[in-house]
């Protein structure tokens, strides 16, 4: 029964980290911004979101064995697909299509669907809600970062 609860989260996260690492292209264009002085080396972001990823998914696995409401459950594994499609969808704009402004507007979407589910999972479990913090702060931190690259070398076009 364990194994069956965790299915849906890991093909979530491994599908996420899969497609976001494959629109991720780190060539000459990226290597060209202008990036702010704090911005984190490049090699700290792999490490990062898989730390992000295997927190949501024992988040997301916990909540699934403190509540037995399907309603919750259902919403739950919407609101992480959505989250991960639009984890997807930032880096398709940020690095294949080459618009860092395009991608900072996204990532409003991208973080509210965060604090969705660390809403969500807050009314099965605080404890385990806690699990989806880094998540939002990160994202957070991504925002400030995404909007001090546009600013540095916008407009894009």
């Amino acid at each position: 029964m364990m194994i069956k609860r965790m299915v849906v989260p890991l093909a979530w996260g491994l599908t996420v980290a899969i497609l976001g690492g494959l629109s991720t292209d780190l060539g000459p264009w990226y290597q060209a911004l202008k990036e702010p002085f704090w911005k984190p080396p490049d090699i700290a972001f792999g490490p990062i979101w898989s730390t992000i990823f295997i927190l949501s998914g024992v988040a997301w696995v916990a909540a699934k064995y403190c509540t037995l409401d399907a309603a919750i459950l259902s919403r739950l594994n919407i609101l992480f697909w959505v989250n991960g499609l639009l984890n997807i969808l930032w880096s398709v704009l940020y690095f294949r299509l080459q618009r860092p402004d395009w991608s900072l507007y996204e990532s409003v979407f991208l973080w509210l669907s965060v604090l969705a589910i660390l809403l969500t999972i807050k009314k099965i479990s605080p404890k385990y809600s806690l699990y989806m913090l880094p998540h939002l702060i990160w994202v957070s931190i991504a925002i400030v970062l995404n909007w001090d690259t546009v600013r540095l070398n916008g407009p894009f076009t």
